[in-house]
C-alpha cells in the first residue's frame, strides 16, 4: 500500500511541477487585464493544479477513453469527436472538443433537426454520465478551460451579452462551475450569469473542491440534464433570458 501512494504522490508530484513550469511559460494569466485575483490560490495555484489533475486522469483513464470512442463509433459512426468554437478567457474564440452524442439527420431541406430528434438513446446515456465531456480534459491540459469556471457558452452569445455578463470571460471557462452545480440546464439565464460572476469574484481553494464534489453528486443524481420543454438549454436571447 506505501509503495501504491508513493507511486501515485510522485506522478502527481510530477504533473504539478509540469503544469507549474507551464503555468510560468504561458502568455495567459487566467484571467484579463483589470480582473484582480481573489487570492493567492487563483494567482499561483490553481492554474497548475487544474493542469496537474486533468494530465493525472489522462494517463490513469486512457482505456476508458478508449472504451468510450469505440462506444461512440459502434452507436453512432464517424466522426466520433463533435468540434464547436466557442469563447474562453477574454472572449478569445477556441475550439472545444466532446464526444458525439447526437446524429446528423436533417429534414428534407437539409436543416439539421431539432435536438430532441438527434439525440440518440446512447447520446443521452453519455450526456447523463458527462462522459462526452471527458475530452474536455485535453482542454485543461492545454489552457484553454479550467476545472472549475462559467462554462463556455456558444459564439453565437457574445454580442448579445450586458456588460456585467460579459465579466464571465474575465477568467478560463471550467468544465463546471457554479452554476451546473445549483440547476444545471434547468437554471434561467439569468440565475446562471449571476451564479457566474459570484464564483468570478470570490475563486478559492475549497470553493473549487465544493463545486468538483457537487458536481459529482449532480452527476451522479443525473439532475438537471434537461432544462423544461427541451433536450439541451434553450437558446440565450440577450436581457438575461
Amino acid at each position: 500500500m506505501g509503495k501504491i501512494i508513493g507511486f501515485f504522490a510522485v506522478l502527481f508530484g510530477t504533473c504539478f511541477g509540469l503544469g507549474f513550469i507551464v503555468s510560468k511559460l504561458e502568455k495567459k494569466k487566467g484571467w484579463v487585464e483589470g480582473h484582480k485575483p481573489y487570492g493567492i490560490y487563483e494567482k499561483h495555484i490553481k492554474r497548475p493544479l487544474d493542469f496537474a489533475l486533468a494530465l493525472l486522469v489522462l494517463i490513469l483513464f486512457w482505456p476508458i477513453l478508449l472504451i468510450i470512442a469505440i462506444a461512440v463509433r459502434v452507436n453512432m459512426g464517424s466522426p466520433i469527436v463533435f468540434t464547436q468554437q466557442r469563447p474562453g478567457l477574454g472572449g478569445e474564440v477556441f475550439k472545444i472538443k466532446k464526444f458525439r452524442t447526437m446524429t446528423d439527420a436533417r429534414d428534407a431541406n437539409g436543416k439539421l433537426l431539432p435536438d430532441d430528434q438527434r439525440l440518440t438513446k446512447f447520446g443521452s446515456l453519455m450526456r447523463a454520465s458527462s462522459g462526452d465531456e471527458v475530452l474536455e480534459l485535453i482542454s485543461i491540459v492545454k489552457g484553454d478551460l479550467a476545472l472549475v469556471g462559467p462554462r463556455p457558452l456558444l459564439v453565437e452569445y457574445l454580442d448579445k451579452y450586458s456588460e456585467e455578463q460579459m465579466h464571465r470571460h474575465d477568467v478560463r471557462p471550467g468544465l463546471t462551475g457554479y452554476a451546473q452545480t445549483e440547476g444545471r440546464n434547468l437554471c434561467s439565464w439569468e440565475d446562471k450569469f449571476k451564479k457566474d460572476m459570484e464564483y468570478v469574484n470570490n475563486i478559492t481553494f475549497l470553493g473549487d473542491w465544493g463545486i468538483l464534489l457537487k458536481t459529482v453528486a449532480v452527476v451522479l443524481k443525473r439532475e438537471g440534464i434537461n432544462s423544461k420543454g427541451s433536450a439541451t438549454m434553450e437558446a440565450f436571447t440577450g436581457n438575461g433570458k
